[in-house]
């Protein structure tokens, strides 16, 4: 257990994200100031402080009594960047400051974190990748810089001092924040939509898996009333912007293709006859399990205008599948890319996960080299996030010779297909947990990008999204973003419909 005492309030979320940066598998717990050592009753605590004129970070460490017994380092004068005598005992407080006279309150907060990253760094000899950096949109800050006309060094150097982001990390999201915008240009982010159309249901429920998903199998007599439902929300879409036709459309889950090929044309169709769809930028369908995909949905999908499919295989390793609850082979996987380029999709996304249970590079370096056999437009590849509402963390727990492993190594590996195949990396995000305190980068060749993806992780287009556990957001022309979500439960979902209906035409 980590234990740390805090004397203002309102800071734990990025205290906590920075901790657990550094002790993913540490129980993280915060305190207040008023406490004294003895009521913390801990063997060591970390001790921040806000003041007027400085902020800093301890590492202090306490006797059995509770009696704090860092005076070992008074008077030493290293102490302000960790403390070098180093008594047998371990009870030499480890301290970092920095002062913030006069700062807004946003440059205090990241002098903080700064101090707080300086003594993790020395107390455990290891720097993160990310530096300080605990938000899951890090390009959203060179993308800003840029349209306000700063240099690359410039922007470069700020991403250094402020974050101590790594060299590799600051050049790579420079990159996407250029390109981002590059592809953007010719989208009304302003004044235009995205539509996202959520089926929640799947073959199987995936070990890592935390979105909204049910097993098909006890829906299937109820998907066309979901698909009812779906309907009701696209005319309510159709008659908040007049008629007026997203830029882009995406369908994703869950796993779309539990569909069966007449609910496409059902679903699809309606939306035709709404809006004219032939020339919007992009509509992609999350055709993620091959298990799930036929060469007749393909081919009504063709048929219907969808323009971009994701086959998600996560990895080309036959026992990591059966590990991670999956219902097909690699071999499955091949002849669903091979059914999908015979049906005339040109622009077909591949999605793996790094850090699957039990998987080290060498398994890495398997997937990637069978992906340069399939040849796909884009891959997406995204670090493993342990997360509570599913099934990998207890998993792990209960077989511990198989451990959750994402390197450097392993990112390059996947970095090197890519560019072979003469992909660039596009968009990017973080989240918490990551194996590896690392990210998901998505890679496409010219003219293949995910241009919602961009969208919906920049936050710079307003989204209309439909379906179970969805959430709408709304970005003003003043930045401000505001969401409402859809109820989760399929049951609840379509019994509340009229309430959903009602949030959606006061957010828009």
């Amino acid at each position: 257990m980590i234990n740390i005492r805090v004397n203002a309030k309102n800071l734990e979320y990025d205290i906590h994200a920075l901790f657990k940066s550094y002790f993913p598998e540490e129980e993280i717990t915060i305190k207040y100031a008023e406490l004294s050592e003895e009521s913390i009753g801990v063997p060591s605590f970390y001790d921040i402080r806000m003041t007027e004129d400085e902020v800093s970070c301890a590492y202090i460490p306490v006797n059995a009594k509770g009696n704090n017994v860092s005076e070992a380092c008074a008077g030493n004068s290293d102490v302000k960047h960790g403390c070098t005598a180093n008594p047998p005992n371990g009870s030499c407080e480890l301290r970092e400051t920095e002062n913030v006279r006069g700062l807004e309150r946003s440059k205090v907060k990241n002098a903080l974190k700064r101090c707080i990253y300086r003594t993790l760094r020395n107390q455990t000899g290891h720097e993160l990748p990310w530096g300080t950096l605990t938000g899951i949109r890090p390009t959203k800050i060179p993308m800003k810089m840029q349209e306000e006309g700063n240099s690359d060094k410039e922007i470069y150097r700020y991403l250094k001092d402020t974050y101590y982001v790594s060299d590799e990390k600051a050049e790579l999201c420079m990159g996407i924040a250029g390109l981002e915008r590059k592809i953007l240009k010719n989208i009304d982010v302003k004044d235009g939509y995205s539509l996202y159309i959520g089926i929640p249901f799947c073959p199987t429920t995936c070990l890592y898996c935390s979105f909204t998903s049910y097993p098909i199998s006890a829906w299937k007599k109820r998907v066309d009333e979901y698909i009812g439902c779906l309907k009701k929300e696209l005319e309510l879409l159709y008659n908040l912007y007049n008629g007026r036709s997203p830029d882009t459309i995406y369908m994703g889950g869950g796993t779309p293709t539990t569909l069966e090929s007449g609910q496409f044309e059902d679903i699809i169709g309606y939306m035709r006859t709404l809006f004219d769809l032939d020339g919007i930028a992009e509509f992609t369908v999350e055709a993620g399990r091959p298990d799930s995909i036929t060469e007749d949905k393909l081919r009504v999908l063709k048929s219907l205008g969808v323009t971009r499919i994701s086959i998600n295989p996560q990895t080309m390793n036959d026992e990591t599948l059966k590990v991670i609850g999956r219902r097909h082979t690699k071999d499955d996987i091949i002849k669903a890319f091979e059914t999908a380029r015979k049906c005339g999709f040109d622009n077909i996304n591949t999605d793996i996960i790094l850090g699957l249970p039990g998987e080290t590079a060498h398994h890495v370096r398997y997937t990637t080299e069978e992906l340069k056999k399939l040849a796909p437009d884009s891959i997406t590849v995204h670090s493993m996030a342990i997360k509570r509402a599913a099934g990998m963390a207890e998993y792990l727990k209960e077989h511990e010779e198989l451990k959750s492993i994402n390197t450097p190594e392993m990112l390059s590996l996947v970095d090197k297909t890519a560019r072979e195949l003469n992909m660039l990396p596009y968009y990017m995000y973080r989240q918490k947990n990551m194996t590896g305190n690392f990210e998901n980068v998505g890679y496409a060749r010219e003219g293949c990008y995910g241009i919602y993806n961009i969208l919906i992780m920049e936050e710079v287009q307003s989204i209309f999204a439909c379906g179970a556990g969805t959430v709408s957001k709304r970005v003003h022309k003043n930045g401000l973003i505001e969401r409402c979500d859809n109820v989760k439960d399929v049951e609840l979902y379509m019994r509340r419909l009229d309430e959903m209906l009602e949030r959606k035409r006061k957010l828009f």
